[in-house]
């Protein structure tokens, strides 16, 4: 498949576009490429796979109490996103070893458009725990109200709205022949029109979600710094489990931009700017470093979800700890309260009636 031809598909866009590009005779250079290529995402492969079960296994096996958090639940979506998008791999190593694409028509629809699924779904997932991360910092209370609410409705929302923007690819990719007879998976749409669609999409994946958590980390380092200048009583440890959690976020953030970025850039610079000069052979190198770069995003993942999930179980206990504190020292204060009035009502009666002992058994159990 030529690659300004290719549906854009991080993984099945440019792997099949290495794989079953015809012309530019690189022989067995190109033949080891594709092997070395197929290796390296086999690879991938499984650790991808067992991280990410193992992942959605710890979830599990937290327990009611951390399924019930909003964080987890996304975590598991982001685990499922990875899940989904490291499935196209077995195809895409078929297809470049053997030089072929033997999936027919509906392959081409579903793995290009799972690519596109599962790449909105991981930022838009990705955006908002950054949302509730900065709204459980600013306002407590109302966040842990909003989460039980609507949790799932979020998460639907959010695989809703990237299958919408999946839909134009599902519909209008096709197989076709290329001029040497071997098949590819083509859009039918004008140049213009598939310019316009990856420029959409550039937009929703990449632009759009960077534009909004960049405004929420800025707001809450204005807040932390706010927060060192004029501090609490009681200080928190030099890195709270909150602050952790913040910073795996952000990190799995800036690890799926730099993971994609480059994908984008290759996909959009040649319709803006027209065909780069490069070799055949060169250009299916690129392809294959992009595709290998996107798919280094889903197992790489794993690990920062792991650790995310164990600082914000922390996370949690510190703030059930602190919330009991608050609620046994408020339950003590008031049964204080009520002993003295009681004492003191006590004593008002054995004035009055001049009777010769106080009510002992009342401040036994006030003591």
């Amino acid at each position: 498949m030529e690659r300004n031809a290719s549906a854009p598909g991080p993984g099945l866009g440019n792997g099949s576009s290495g794989a079953t590009g015809g012309g530019g005779g690189g022989g067995g250079g190109e033949v080891a490429a594709a092997w070395a290529f197929g290796g390296v995402l086999s690879v991938m492969y499984v650790a991808g796979v067992t991280g990410n079960v193992y992942t959605l296994a710890l979830l599990c096996r937290s327990g009611r109490s951390a399924r019930g958090a909003p964080l987890s639940g996304s975590i598991a979506s982001l685990a499922l996103a990875d899940l989904l998008y490291l499935c196209s791999i077995p195809f895409i190593v078929g297809t470049s070893v053997a030089q072929e694409w033997y999936f027919g028509e509906l392959g081409c629809r579903v793995l290009l458009s799972l690519d596109l699924l599962t790449m909105h779904a991981s930022i838009f997932t990705l955006t908002v725990m950054c949302t509730e991360r900065y709204l459980a910092v600013t306002r407590p209370l109302a966040t842990r109200r909003r989460a039980r609410r609507f949790g799932k409705a979020t998460a639907a929302a959010v695989w809703g709205l990237s299958l919408l923007l999946t839909l134009p690819m599902m519909l209008m990719v096709t197989l076709s022949r290329s001029g040497d007879g071997k098949h590819l998976c083509a859009p039918t749409w004008s140049p213009d029109a598939y310019r316009l669609y990856l420029t959409v999409l550039f937009s929703t994946s990449i632009l759009a979600p960077g534009l909004i958590i960049g405004c929420l980390y800025t707001r809450l380092a204005t807040t932390y710094l706010e927060s060192q200048r004029n501090p609490p009583r009681k200080k928190e440890p030099r890195r709270s489990p909150r602050q952790k959690v913040l910073i795996l976020v952000f990190t799995i953030v800036l690890v799926f931009w730099a993971c994609f970025l480059p994908f984008w850039i290759w996909q959009l610079v040649p319709l803006y700017h027209g065909p780069l000069g490069l070799p055949p052979h060169t250009q299916k190198c690129i392809n294959y470093l992009v595709t290998c770069l996107t798919y280094s995003n889903s197992c790489i993942n794993p690990f920062l979800y792991t650790l995310l999930t164990r600082n914000y179980r922390e996370y949690l206990r510190t703030r059930r700890s602190t919330f009991y504190r608050f609620t046994s020292s408020f339950r003590k204060r008031g049964n204080h309260l009520h002993c003295s009035w009681r004492r003191s009502t006590s004593s008002s009666t054995h004035c009055e009636s001049g009777s010769e002992g106080l009510n002992m058994t009342t401040l036994r159990d006030c003591k």
